[in-house]
């Protein structure tokens, strides 16, 4: 990916907007300056995530589509949303985005300190007129000028203000803006957000233990192929016996071939039989795709967010490892970030799972013993996922990565994800 140099003049977060289907319509994108008041260069900022996510403005070649585009497209019009929300967390560069027309793909949250200051009607309002979606972020104390309300598609409200502000609030402060929820900690909370009439939740439950249930066995009966080929990837078996468990399940073999050949996987020739990709990728390369297979083999809909989140962690993680020039190491850090989630995923605990699954000792060490050498890389992970800036600039200098470094790998696994979606 292209080096941007405003990438060392901000520090990068991201989580998901999920509607009621539990599918991923929006990714929010949070930018933090610098310094509070410094106002890096709009356009820069915009430079660095075209390409992306450029479906508002470009579908794009096929390769590069979602399976279902059309699925894709309905959901965003059936809610209004854009691919990105850009959550700005400076009052100066929040102004400066307003004032530079964001591309057509880029919804921007306003505060709603902002949206109630007489001041700042007039760039509001002018910012609307120009295309752009705006998002109110919190619940006004108080009504938001009448004509200002068209200008806003949604509203961003934490769960425990939303609940006092059926109470207390005034009447109509935000009537006829849908709402987006956020301060959801457990599935519980999700449900009762869907139920008070939210279109989507900001980020997704992910920190619930999964307690070990009676009478089930480790690991699900369907996802037996999937452990059978790591198990024979992990023992470098013959390629035809490989092709002989594939061969039980078209379906996986289908959806390892989308991964094969997906633009993140980056091979210059098309992937066409299981035997082929032994053939180009020996078994080493190969174990990342199957831990991608049995992360999805889940048919719980409320894994949906998981996998998504799941793909996300191991493509960053292995982003995170590029500078160390270790293929190896960058393999097990991609298994590492997506079976971080693999409880969730199959709805096992970790420790049961690990009996079956083969994993490398690394992985197992900071899953397990939340120790080892990727300990801190799951750490940073975390805290980009929580959009916690402080956490986030401490834990890349504890690990002597520069801000431009976390930023390129978040934007290069973020589009890499996109290409499997």
């Amino acid at each position: 990916m292209q080096e941007h140099p405003i990438l060392s003049q901000v520090t990068l977060g991201y989580s998901p907007m999920i509607d009621r289907q539990r599918a991923v319509i929006a990714t929010r994108l949070t930018v933090f300056p610098e310094r509070p008041d410094a106002v890096p260069d709009p356009q820069a900022l915009f430079a660095a995530f075209a390409g992306i996510w450029p479906e508002a403005a470009n579908p794009g070649p096929a390769s590069a589509r979602p399976l279902n585009p059309g699925a894709v497209a309905e959901r965003r019009q059936v809610s209004g949303m854009k691919p990105v929300s850009l959550n700005i967390a400076g009052e100066a560069l929040l102004g400066a985005v307003l004032a530079a027309k964001p591309p057509p793909q880029l919804m921007v949250e306003v505060p709603a300190f902002m949206a109630l200051d007489p001041q700042c009607l007039a760039p509001l309002m002018a910012a609307h007129g120009e295309g752009t979606m705006l998002l109110v972020k919190g619940r006004p104390r108080t009504p938001l000028a009448r004509e200002l309300l068209p200008c806003f598609a949604h509203s961003i409200v934490d769960a425990g203000d939303d609940l006092r502000g059926e109470a207390a609030a005034p009447a109509g402060v935000i009537r006829g803006i849908s709402t987006v929820q956020s301060g959801v900690h457990t599935l519980a909370d999700v449900e009762a957000a869907f139920k008070r009439g939210a279109v989507a939740t900001l980020g997704w439950p992910l920190d619930d233990p999964v307690l070990k249930k009676a009478g089930r066995a480790g690991v699900p009966a369907d996802v037996t192929v999937v452990l059978e080929l790591i198990d024979g990837v992990e023992r470098e078996w013959p390629v035809a016996k490989l092709e002989a468990v594939i061969r039980r399940d078209p379906t996986l073999a289908f959806r390892l071939l989308r991964y094969l050949n997906s633009p993140a996987f980056g091979l210059s020739v098309e992937i066409n039989s299981f035997g082929h990709a032994m053939m180009m990728l020996g078994h080493q390369r190969l174990k990342r795709w199957l831990a991608l297979l049995l992360a999805s083999s889940s048919k719980d809909p409320n894994a949906k967010p998981a996998l998504f989140a799941a793909v996300r962690r191991g493509l960053l993680m292995e982003e995170f490892g590029r500078a160390s020039g270790d293929a190896e190491t960058r393999g097990e850090l991609f298994i590492c970030g997506v079976f971080s989630l693999l409880d969730k995923l199959l709805d096992q605990p970790l420790v049961d799972l690990f009996a079956a699954v083969p994993v490398p000792e690394r992985v197992r060490q900071a899953l397990l013993g939340e120790t080892g050498p990727f300990q801190p890389y799951l750490e940073l992970l975390r805290a980009i996922e929580r959009e916690a800036v402080f956490d986030v600039r401490e834990n890349a200098e504890r690990m002597f990565m520069s801000l431009a470094e976390v930023n390129r790998a978040i934007l290069a696994a973020l589009a890499n994800a996109r290409a499997l979606d």
